[in-house]
Order: C-alpha cells, then structure tokens, then sequence
C-alpha cells in the first residue's frame, strides 16, 4: 500500500498519521498498529510527509483527525483555522505535550490509550526493578569483557525485607503496586489526590512524599507529567533518600531533576538509578549517566512488547473510529470538547494502493 489519499468524496473521514516513528507505507517503529481498521471501516488515512516536532497547522488542514505516535507537541498554533479537525489520539497514555486548554477551545477531542499501557509499563517496573536488586547488567558485563574477579564487588542488595515506594497512583501506578505487592514486598506510596481507598485494597500505606522517599530502598516513579510535577524530585526530595536508595523513573525525565540526579549518583550519596526516560531525548551519548555503572538505561522503550503494542492500537483505533461515527470515544481527556460536535462523516473511499 503506499501512503496516500485517494481523491475522493470530500467528506470522507481523513485522519493524519505523524511521520515521526512512521513510514509512508503506515509501518512503524511499534510494528503493525492496526491500520487496516481505519481502512476497513471506511475512514483514508496519511503518513504526513515531514517528521515535526511540533505540529504545524497547514499539516493537519483537510483532515478530521491526527493520529500522534510520538512525542510531537500540539498547541494552539497546530490546529487549522478553518475547524475541520475534531480529534487528536495519542498513541500512548502521555498527553503532556499536548495543549489541552486549546484543544477543548477550540473544540477538538483528545483521546489517550491508559488501560492499555498499564501492564507493559508496570511489568517495565519490576523488570528494572530485579535488575537493580541484583546488578543484572553490570554483571552481565562482567561476563562479556572478562572480569570475572570483579564479581565481588557488584553482590547487589536483593528485595527481602526491602521497601518499594511508589510516586503516583495513577493506573500504572496501582498496576505496579499490584504486582510488587505479590512478591511480599512492603510498598508505600504517595499520591497528590486521595488514592487510599484503592492502595488499602492492595495493602499499600499511603505517606507523605518525604515520608515515602525516606522510607523506600527502591523509589518508582509513575506520575503523569504536567506543570505540576515538573521536578517533582528535586535536589531536596533526592537528599531525603537513603544513600543505599535506588530510583526507578518511568514517568517523563521532567519529573525529576536529572543534574541533581546525577551530582548523588556520582558522590554515592545514592546507590543506582533505572532511567526509561530523560530530560532530553535522546540522551546525549556524553552525558554522565552513560559512564555510571550503577545505572540502567533504556531509551524510553522498555514497555515495547508485542502486547503493548497490540493494546495500544486497539484502543486507539477504538477511539478513531467510535469519534468518525459520531460516538463519544472511551479514554477522552476533555469530553467537554465532544459538545457541539459535527455529525459524522459519510464513509469515503480508504486507503489505497
């Protein structure tokens, strides 16, 4: 198939794909997501032909809505004026860089896929978090580069009797509590809303923030990013912990504040980290954490799996197509944005090869 719209019924449906993790033909850094629904329920759609990292609006005139696979930024200044485009659908449960203030002005939905993350991202918590427990990857090294009589000194620190504080109870953040809370771990956690209903049901104490940092020997980090976590973990938050702490981000690199992270990681004033994300990515190749062996890096893809892949373009094909025939999509971030909505367009001819 190539990557095109067909000239056609000007009313027909027409969503735009970003190019950024994408290809002409709808192939992706994900794998397939699903395409051929959009197709097959009569809807076009297009690869838009430049990778942006923030979306400009005469790239999305003449369609209905964008399909956002990656990090690109929309505001105000991406949405054409002349109001045809009435759905943003992230691929994905992050919105922050999205402005959703001027998508409901304006009156374009934004619609996410949280439930459909939850398990990947959860299960990429407990991944990193055995791998820090026992110096997976350093040790791993051991073996490759022929140092086996530096064993010694990577023994690791192990889970039992540890505790897991959590940052965020959000559904990764519960999803993570669920899974950590089988293997008999004590689990703590901190919520900027009242989530204790839902932590007790898992057998988790909710605390004070600094009474969470200060307690956890593996601190995870789920919040979504907003104005107002932006370095929530600051230079402060980082000296409460303990120094044979470990951090666990898979929230934004915002979320922390990365040099302060650094300075304790170099002076030993904290044990190790297990970073998915970044204040900037890609992360420069020169940065610090790079060289730091009590580090783990992942290049904000630990969740990629077939499954969350599959999750993930089911439900937001779900949403494209439920928002093209008029109906209110499940995961809407701002439903006030759906009053006043356009009746849906006839079915026009698809994509086509």
């Amino acid at each position: 198939m190539k990557g095109q719209l067909k000239d056609g019924d000007p009313m027909t449906y027409r969503v735009a794909v970003t190019k950024g993790y994408a290809e002409e033909d709808g192939s992706t850094i994900f794998g397939d997501i699903g395409l051929s629904r959009l197709t097959q329920a009569g809807l076009e759609w297009k690869v838009l032909p430049q990778k942006m990292g923030h979306l400009a609006a005469d790239q999305l005139e003449g369609f209905d809505a964008a399909l956002v696979l990656g990090a690109e930024r929309v505001t105000e200044e991406s949405l054409p004026a002349g109001g045809r485009l009435r759905h943003i659908a992230r691929f994905g449960a992050g919105f922050d860089a999205v402005d959703v203030e001027a998508c409901t002005r304006r009156g374009v939905l934004l619609t996410n896929c949280p439930d459909a993350v939850r398990r990947p991202v959860a299960d990429s918590a407990i991944a990193l978090l055995f791998a820090l427990a026992h110096n997976l990857v350093i040790k791993d090294r051991l073996v490759r580069e022929g140092r086996w009589d530096e064993r010694a000194a990577w023994r690791g620190s192990g889970l039992d009797g540890a505790t897991v504080g959590i940052v965020g109870l959000g559904g990764i953040g519960l999803e993570t509590a669920r899974l950590v809370r089988a293997l008999g771990i004590r689990t703590v956690a901190y919520n900027r809303s009242d989530r204790r209903r839902e932590a007790d049901a898992l057998g988790v104490e909710v605390l004070a923030l600094d009474s969470v940092l200060a307690q956890s020997d593996y601190l995870i980090i789920t919040v979504a990013a907003n104005a107002g976590t932006r370095r929530l973990i600051g230079e402060r938050e980082l000296s409460l912990m303990k120094p044979t702490s470990r951090l666990i981000n898979l929230a934004r690199g915002s979320v922390v504040d990365e040099e302060a992270l650094i300075r304790r990681l170099s002076d030993g004033r904290l044990a190790g980290a297990g970073l998915d994300v970044f204040e900037r990515e890609p992360l420069d190749v020169k940065s610090p954490l790079v060289a730091m062996d009590n580090v783990i890096l992942a290049p904000h893809s630990l969740c990629w799996t077939d499954s969350f892949t599959d999750a993930v373009s089911g439900s937001v094909m779900e949403s494209i197509i439920d928002a093209s025939q008029g109906v209110v999509p499940r995961n809407a971030v701002n439903p006030e944005a759906w009053a006043g909505h356009r009746e849906p367009q006839g079915a026009g001819t698809a994509h086509v090869g």
